[in-house]
């Protein structure tokens, strides 16, 4: 989006154009500009208004109603951080103690409209002149934020009385041509690279970065808690924490965050942290029911402990699935009503069978059953879920679920039930 056209969104016609469109859907998006266009909207403004409404019905899903008083752009949304996680940072830096936070790389706001709405001082900036007034408008019922077009790594912390800074560079790289960006996983090559980032330390001890989930652990700071975050199954971030921001001290954690709507309408969050104690998981056979453990749990390499709290073993040591004998307690049907309850670290399955993987006997032994519809689920093996149900060429009216794993080094096949999330 370049300053014209966020003129043009940012006046009193083109923001009431924007709040008069109809629900975003896909399939009218065209007819839609050819209608604003017939009515003497600018080609450029009908274009844009119909992007931002396509952009809001996504951003929904991390800021629910928010979204319908904010602005977007495709970059800027993808790499948002979601506003439940945003919460969660925000009290980090209050039970820190931290008054006045830089947010180094703001974007489009998201994480600074939770700083700013817990109370914090809030100095925001971003490299990028369009950004940085899209973020002032999205923060502007907060006269606690600050933004800047600026490089934050040039603010003079001491003397703004900044004490604590808060970053999250830019993981992506747009592809030439003005194509899709993708993914940047060398830390180096973050804008602005993590080294300059955590230097910081030196004037403030409370910093925080916002890095990719696919972070290697090799190279992590020794002095920083890294945690990785994934909500409702999704791991959606990593987190390095330093100083008074991680007060259980350093070391890898996981966050699982789950969330619900009761009968009321009511949103309630449940989550769970595991964090790393060196624990070393027994290793053995299948038993009775299978376990896979949240995607933050195996991101942040705690599988182990996820074993240990399951009361159970790994099915391979090289492979993240716990199998236990005794089923493990499930959650209570309404979570929001039980007291101290938790979200869950692991999926759960009965495990109803097992065999050695082979497709002639298992194209076999699923037409004996009358299996129809298969669910694959894959740990450790190469085999690619789509091709394997095409040549299973299955016909029959029920439905299955299999595991593909390694299994004390074999590759076997489990037929299994889900149970649900514990």
């Amino acid at each position: 989006m370049d300053a014209a056209i966020l003129s043009k969104l940012l006046s009193p016609d083109g923001w009431a154009l924007l709040a008069a469109l109809p629900p975003y859907d896909e399939r009218d998006a065209m007819k839609t500009v050819t209608t604003l266009r017939s009515q003497g909207v600018a080609a450029d403004l009908a274009a844009a208004v119909v992007t931002q409404s396509r952009l809001r019905a996504r951003a929904r899903a991390k800021f629910g109603d928010f979204a319908d008083g904010m602005l977007f752009t495709a970059d800027g949304l993808e790499q948002a951080t979601r506003l439940v996680v945003a919460a969660l940072h925000a009290r980090r830096y209050l039970e820190a103690g931290v008054t006045t936070l830089a947010d180094l790389t703001c974007g489009i706001g998201a994480d600074s409209l939770a700083f700013a709405g817990t109370g914090l001082r809030v100095v925001a900036t971003d490299l990028d002149e369009c950004t940085a007034a899209i973020a002032r408008w999205n923060l502007r019922h907060f006269p606690e934020a600050e933004v800047r077009h600026a490089d934050g790594l040039t603010l003079d912390l001491r003397a703004e009385g900044i004490d604590a800074v808060y970053a999250d560079p830019a993981r992506r790289v747009r592809g030439g041509g003005g194509g899709r960006s993708s993914r940047i996983f060398d830390p180096r090559a973050y804008e602005p690279p993590l080294d300059s980032v955590w230097a910081l330390r030196d004037s403030v001890p409370a910093v925080g970065i916002k890095v990719g989930p696919g972070i290697a652990h090799d190279g992590l700071p020794d002095d920083a808690e890294t945690q990785w975050v994934s909500v409702n199954g999704d791991v959606v971030e990593a987190g390095l924490w330093f100083g008074p921001l991680a007060p259980d001290g350093p070391g890898r954690s996981a966050l699982v965050l789950r969330t619900f709507t009761d009968d009321d309408g009511k949103e309630h969050t449940l989550s769970r942290t595991l964090r790393g104690d060196g624990t070393q998981p027994d290793v053995g056979g299948v038993g009775q029911y299978l376990y896979e453990p949240d995607g933050a749990v195996i991101r942040a390499g705690l599988v182990g402990e996820a074993a240990a709290e399951l009361g159970g073993r790994l099915v391979d040591p090289t492979i993240a699935y716990v199998t236990t004998d005794d089923p493990a307690a499930l959650p209570p049907a309404r979570p929001a009503e039980a007291a101290g309850a938790q979200a869950p670290i692991a999926t759960g399955y009965r495990v109803l069978d097992t065999m050695p993987f082979g497709l002639k006997r298992l194209k076999s032994y699923l037409r004996d059953r009358n299996v129809g519809r298969i669910t694959i689920k894959k740990r450790g093996t190469a085999v690619v879920p789509e091709q394997l149900r095409k040549q299973l060429v299955l016909t029959g009216t029920e439905e299955a679920t299999i595991v593909l794993t390694r299994v004390a080094g074999n590759q076997q096949v489990l037929l299994v039930e889900p149970l649900g999330a514990v």
